[in-house]
């Protein structure tokens, strides 16, 4: 039986090939372990822990292996995700950290463009976004129209006909406004302390 013979330059290229591919390291192990923090951070009855976990690993992961497309895009989506919830908990300075580092590196990514412009916006609240408060708004009516108060801006008083809470917002002319809520419904709102919005439309 005869043999073909192989020329010896492509005999070259091919134990070329298998020599780097050998050398290229094999992340795979490191990232299933990973992923296995995933699991418990998803879960419904997950704790903060979990989730930190998860978040820390997945950025260890990515500050060791930059070049690793997946962790990158894992690593984006949960600073998005944890940016939304700052914004929520009217945290938005912090929010709007995580947004610009988020863009310094997708320069393109809407969602992080999106959220920076509504907590920014939201550092101080315009004359024209507190006039359309309405008598009868719910908490999360106004925490949409508004965002929540940063945290300290709000004070929650207990008594016995009725619980009572006040909102406080920078305001961009320097000033603060107040938004009160009874039993968790607007009921009155100042654009300056001392200063009402006036008779609240119905």
């Amino acid at each position: 039986m005869r043999f073909s013979t192989v020329p010896a330059t492509l005999l070259l290229l091919f134990v070329t090939a298998c020599a780097d591919r050998g050398a290229q390291p094999d992340h795979q192990g490191e990232w299933r372990d990973v992923l296995r923090h995933k699991s418990a951070a998803v879960a419904a009855d997950a704790k903060p822990e979990h989730k930190q976990l998860y978040a820390d690993s997945v950025h260890a992961f990515v500050q060791k292996h930059p070049d690793h497309k997946r962790a990158r895009e894992v690593w984006q989506r949960l600073q998005l995700e944890f940016a939304d919830d700052l914004a929520d908990l009217g945290r938005h300075q912090e929010a709007i950290r995580i947004y610009r580092a988020v863009l310094a590196h997708d320069n393109a990514n809407e969602d992080a463009s999106r959220g920076l412009a509504v907590a920014a916006g939201r550092l101080a609240v315009s004359r024209e976004k507190l006039l359309e408060l309405r008598k009868g708004m719910s908490e999360r009516n106004v925490a949409s129209l508004l965002g929540k108060p940063m945290p300290g801006w709000s004070v929650k008083n207990e008594r016995p006909e009725a619980t009572f809470e006040a909102w406080y917002y920078r305001t961009r002319g320097g000033g603060v406004a107040a938004v009160y809520f009874r039993e968790g419904k607007v009921f009155a709102a100042e654009e300056t302390a001392h200063a009402k919005l006036g008779r609240l439309g119905s």
